[in-house]
């Protein structure tokens, strides 16, 4: 049998890391009020930064009135620009005296100079400047040069936190007028895209669904609207700072970390739908790739919706099992056994890494690390086209939202019993293959 190391930073190392070796941006203190840092990170976005910064200024509270300016700050780091972005921003400070907007210009050496790197400075002030005025629960909020808030963004993405969340994922829609200039084909592709994971999302709102992160919700957690307590951000260590997906990283460390991640419907921004685009892996990468595809005709093969249904059962069982240990109930060595064989993993093994887990996002992370060492596994399902995938999607989500989860909840027993629908699938990947 496998051994599985399980190991973890001490919390002080974890907590510090994010500021470890960090000058301060800023050295006027926030406000005392201020309850969120918003940080803008640029590099050339001369033609969108005003747009940018105006709808960060002419926010208002969720009945309409206008938000106190002494609420919030605003960070913009214009960094490696070769344009007049960093002057349009300085600017724009002196013609909104009422607004907190501290703009810094800056050369990062070329191995730095990526989004991941800038994000991570901007969002490592964020939380140092909160922390400094006793803000644990203040929220650090990022969104983009080229994207433009809706007026409640900042109200509503504090709602969000007023009910328990600690971290937010907001609604992110492509500028319609790009969008249309887009081919046929790259904008047909991109629909389909979203479609998709919308479906995803929603069909896992009611198979494994958080407490809170309840449907409706979408299944963007992308850099141009994402907020996290600067408590919960010090915690998971801060924001990778990796060349690309920076922001998928950090979600993927609060999830492994069982953060209350909320992707809010309420919280909105418009973005550009740009084919050529700053940063690498981003929506304008995305849409180039689509193009090609569209370009060559290709067929877009994605995982099937039975498969997506089957993983998000068999996780609800595996979230079921974990609870139990955590309350100290004992745990079925049948169900073990049966999971073992869906996973494709030893059972004793199984059961290991649900006792020693001590969170559920860090039980799947194990899973999937020793799936990883299988490489058939990979290959046991094949793809279909997304269309077939959306259309399944769409059916099961309508099937399955007319059930009353509300009795499931009560009785996950009898829920549990429910693997014997699941006695003919093969097994597979406890996380989805690269999308």
């Amino acid at each position: 049998m496998s051994q599985i190391v399980f190991w973890e930073k001490p919390a002080l190392d974890r907590e510090q890391s994010y500021s470890r070796n960090f000058t301060p941006l800023v050295n006027q203190l926030p406000l005392s009020s201020c309850e969120i840092s918003v940080i803008v990170p640029v590099r050339n976005e001369a033609e969108n930064i005003e747009a940018t910064l105006l709808a960060l200024t002419n926010q208002v509270e969720l009945d309409g009135s206008p938000l106190d300016k002494k609420r919030y700050e605003i960070i913009v780091l214009a960094n490696n620009c070769s344009d007049d972005s960093a002057q349009i921003a300085r600017q724009f400070a002196k013609s909104q005296p009422d607004l907190i907007l501290h703009v810094v210009e800056m050369t990062i050496a070329r191995d730095r100079a990526h989004i991941g790197w800038v994000r991570k400075i901007l969002m490592d002030e964020a939380c140092r400047r909160l922390k400094l005025i006793g803000r644990e629960l203040g929220v650090i909020a990022s969104t983009d040069g080229d994207t433009q808030v809706a007026p409640t963004w900042i109200a509503a993405t504090l709602a969000e936190f007023e009910t328990g969340a600690d971290a937010v994922g907001g609604r992110i829609i492509t500028e319609p007028s790009q969008r249309k200039e887009l081919d046929n084909a790259t904008r047909l592709y991109f629909l389909r895209t979203v479609g998709y994971l919308y479906l995803i999302f929603q069909l896992e709102g009611y198979l494994d669904p958080y407490i809170c992160d309840p449907n409706p919700r979408h299944h963007q957690h992308y850099g141009a609207s994402l907020a996290v307590t600067a408590q919960m951000y010090a915690k998971v260590g801060g924001l990778p700072p990796i060349p690309s997906s920076e922001d998928v990283a950090l979600y993927d460390a609060l999830i492994r970390n069982d953060a209350c991640f909320r992707h809010s419907q309420t919280v909105q921004v418009l973005t550009s739908a740009r084919v050529m685009g700053r940063a690498k892996a981003g929506l304008a990468d995305r849409l180039a790739q689509l193009k090609v595809m569209g370009e060559k005709h290709e067929s877009f093969l994605v995982e099937s919706a039975t498969l997506i249904e089957a993983r998000f059962r068999i996780r609800r069982h595996l979230r079921y099992l974990w609870r139990r240990k955590q309350q100290g109930i004992s745990i079925s060595n049948q169900i073990i056994a049966i999971l073992s064989k869906f996973l494709g993993i030893d059972a004793n093994l199984l059961l290991e890494i649900i006792m020693r887990s001590p969170t559920f996002g860090i039980l799947v992370e194990q899973i999937a690390q020793e799936q990883a060492k299988n490489q058939e596994l990979a290959h046991i399902w094949a793809k279909v086209t997304i269309q077939q995938a959306i259309s399944e999607l769409r059916i099961k989500v309508n099937r399955i939202s007319k059930f009353n989860y509300s009795s499931l909840k009560q009785q996950e027993y009898k829920y549990l019993v429910s693997l014997n629908s699941l006695k003919h699938i093969k097994p597979i990947l406890i996380l989805p293959e690269p999308f």
